[in-house]
């Protein structure tokens, strides 16, 4: 093998590796944590707070 093929083989691996790991740990989540928007940009809502605001 030469080395351009064996790089697009270790990038192909990789990408695969990585989109396996993001669907297991979808398949494993509880659901869609709800969280407060952090920025309001312009849709009338005011941010209630960041991320450790409690709500």
């Amino acid at each position: 093998m030469d080395g351009q093929k064996l790089f697009r083989a270790a990038t192909a691996l990789f990408w695969v590796l990585v989109l396996a790991l993001v669907a297991v740990d979808t398949l494993h989540s509880s659901g869609v944590r709800v969280e407060p928007p952090p920025i309001a940009l312009g849709s009338g809502q005011m941010a209630s707070g960041g991320h450790c605001s409690g709500r």
